[in-house]
């Protein structure tokens, strides 16, 4: 397999994942969770960066905004090491490390708790903001969702974070086309997202979020610009295809027959399962 190859296979082990922890945690949002699959994939393998003292960085910090979507940051985390595999099958369950929506104080490995959605690019923009005080050359991606983008908030955090021309600030947008129980296209007057962050003042581009190939390319080019954050819209679906077309599968559970069939067509085991005959 090419290095690509490696990358899609991964990304759709993440998906697999995704859909076992919501059949045994008997919890939704499987539409925000496997859409983004293939760039939490390349970001965590190609993009983020481990600390290193002689560049005056720390770890380069990934951040959840659309908590709802926590099951492939929880799978990628296991996937890297992070957590152990076996906390995978805690999801959901009461008291757990892994709650429906992250929670940094159930798991020391997330950046932020998330679940009200529209604060994760204003975290972000602080957090960067702070670190470029303190002579920390560590950047900061922050992933949100296309009906997140509704919230006043991610734009007054864009405007900030052109005005401080914080270049070390990635946006990745999972504009995925779903938001609760509607098309957001329908929902938000069909806004080109990309041109939308160009006005307020970004660097922005639109690709496919399952050519792992385009969205590698993009990432090497971050910053698009110097001076100025960056915005990748990522264009997703769910990589299932039975479920893509139904709006209710952002809160619809997995049935045994639903994982059966969807994990056939995925054609990898989850991270749970590996190794099972």
């Amino acid at each position: 397999m090419t290095d690509l190859q490696l990358l899609e296979k991964e990304a759709r082990t993440i998906r697999a994942t995704c859909l076992q922890m919501a059949f045994d945690g008997r919890e939704g949002h499987l539409s925000a969770s496997l859409t983004y699959a293939d760039v939490l994939v390349a970001l965590f393998r190609r993009w983020l960066r481990p600390a290193d003292a002689a560049e005056g960085r720390s770890e380069d910090r990934f951040l959840l905004s659309k908590g709802h979507g926590c099951t492939a940051l929880y799978a990628m985390l296991a996937a890297c090491g992070k957590i152990p595999k076996s906390d995978l099958a805690l999801y959901n369950r009461p008291g757990g490390p892994l709650p429906n929506h992250p929670c940094e104080h159930a798991l020391s490995a997330l950046e932020i708790s998330a679940g009200s959605l529209g604060h994760g690019l204003g975290v972000a923009t602080g957090m960067l903001y702070g670190m470029r005080v303190k002579g920390d050359a560590a950047r900061v991606a922050v992933l949100l969702g296309d009906g997140e983008c509704n919230e006043g908030s991610v734009w007054e955090a864009a405007m900030f974070a052109a005005a401080q021309k914080l270049d070390r600030l990635l946006a990745v947008v999972d504009y995925n086309g779903i938001q609760a129980v509607g098309r957001s296209d329908d929902l938000m007057g069909h806004t080109d997202l990309a041109a939308k962050f160009r006005a307020f003042g970004w660097e922005a581009e639109t690709v496919d979020g399952h050519d792992m190939g385009a969205i590698v390319a993009a990432l090497e080019r971050v910053p698009f610009r110097a001076g100025r954050p960056t915005a990748i819209v990522a264009k997703t679906r769910m990589g299932v295809s039975f479920m893509e077309e139904d709006v209710l599968w952002h809160y619809r559970k997995p049935s045994a027959d639903d994982l059966a069939r969807a994990l056939g067509e995925l054609g990898v085991p989850p991270l749970q399962k590996e190794g099972q005959p």
